[in-house]
């Protein structure tokens, strides 16, 4: 089948900077939206915050429930339509949000979103890039997270801007209007995926890991870590800066440690991207599941003096397991099934994330500084977890995806 002109000019820096750039957007309007509008949302609903933030955990459930079958799909047909398709269902579920006048209206607007999220988040993008790139979508998923790692610092400026000059509602139709204008048209802008070879087995025939350990057992030890680490992530998140107010940081100075957070993420990514991308996705893995318990020694040690150092070691690490949850089942697995399996585990790591915040935070109400502890010894499993793991590859044949059809 011949190319189509855009596909043929479609290289990988192409697609990871259309890509990128529509993650970005997406990430953006959902995930991060509650930041902003959950106070005046709740304010003009006459609701309180936690209805909204309960919506996006429920959201993130439903999403992760979803992620298998997107995978799937993917795998079998290629990632460009449905993203293309996740889309309008952004669009819709904040066209939704921007008219709700109750609960019931937050909630349906958040499960059209949760829909959206299954659909056009990083696991579908990751799938994608697979499909496109095969076994050589390292680069290309290492490209979109540096990309979509300023979702929230363009995002939230922007989301508050729209709030003051023109209210939240007009916010949630300017998100969905940016969808429809820019994400759609490079979601679109995608080339389409190889064809699937006929002597590519079926992903539930794709055998054993190697160095004879299963397959099954390599997915589940991954879903464990990974499902450690947003437990991790989600929940510290939540309450980093009252958290190192508690240590004896004044508030301006939890803010500023806070600050460091994204340039961490990008800094360890880029650090990915270079020098770190020389070795098995393993070797950065267990590096960014170690920051967490380091940056709880530091902080518990020097305190307040220490927060910007948990900062950076927090965020250097949660850059480097985003890159992870894709890399690490690509380089272990091969990418036949990819998307299948990157569903199937990320489904606890949806759970637990949705979780996290509540139950970290009812941890410091108990055992206050504890809690760290407790979210240390978590990331320290985890690397247990990621010792058991073997660095071969699967035995299944990877994708001969070098040509992109239309």
């Amino acid at each position: 089948m011949k190319q189509s002109p855009a596909d043929r000019g479609a290289g990988p820096l192409t697609v990871v900077l259309a890509l990128g750039t529509a993650q970005t957007i997406a990430w953006a309007s959902s995930y991060y939206l509650p930041a902003i509008l959950a106070v005046p949302i709740a304010r003009d609903l006459d609701l309180t915050p936690t209805y909204m933030f309960g919506s996006l955990s429920g959201a993130l459930v439903l999403s992760g429930l979803l992620g298998p079958r997107v995978g799937h799909s993917i795998d079998r047909f290629g990632g460009r339509s449905l993203l293309a398709i996740s889309n309008f269902v952004f669009a819709a579920g904040l066209l939704l949000l921007g008219a709700a006048h109750g609960a019931a209206g937050l909630i349906a607007a958040w499960v059209l979103l949760g829909i959206g999220m299954g659909m056009g988040l990083y696991e579908a993008a990751f799938a994608t890039l697979a499909r496109i790139h095969g076994a050589a979508a390292r680069k290309s998923i290492t490209g979109i997270t540096l990309i979509a790692g300023f979702a929230s610092t363009l995002g939230w400026p922007l989301t508050t801007w729209l709030d003051a000059e023109y209210g939240w509602r007009v916010a949630c139709q300017v998100w969905a209007a940016i969808h429809l204008a820019l994400a759609l048209p490079l979601n679109l802008s995608l080339p389409r995926a190889a064809p699937l070879h006929p002597e590519a087995p079926p992903p539930a025939e794709a055998g054993r890991h190697s160095e004879g350990q299963s397959e099954t057992f390599a997915m589940a030890l991954l879903a464990y870590i990974f499902a450690a680490a947003s437990f991790v992530s989600s929940g510290i998140s939540a309450i980093l800066p009252s958290m190192l107010v508690a240590f004896g940081a004044t508030p301006a100075e939890a803010l500023l440690a806070g600050t460091l957070v994204g340039p961490a993420q990008v800094g360890a990514r880029l650090l990915e991207a270079g020098w770190l991308g020389r070795f098995h996705p393993l070797v950065s893995a267990r590096l960014a599941v170690l920051t967490n318990p380091l940056g709880v020694v530091a902080l518990l040690a020097g305190g307040s003096l220490f927060a910007p150092v948990f900062a950076i070691l927090y965020g250097a690490g949660n850059g480097i397991i985003t890159i992870a949850r894709g890399t690490l089942p690509l380089a272990l697995f091969g990418p036949v099934g990819f998307g299948k399996r990157v569903g199937m585990i990320s489904l606890p790591s949806r759970l637990t994330g949705a979780a996290a915040p509540l139950a970290l935070g009812l941890m410091v109400e108990q055992i206050g500084r504890g809690a760290l502890w407790i979210s240390a010894l978590v990331s320290l499993s985890a690397f247990v977890a990621l010792l058991l793991l073997h660095a071969g590859s699967a035995t299944s044949e990877p994708l001969r995806a070098g040509g992109e059809n239309s």
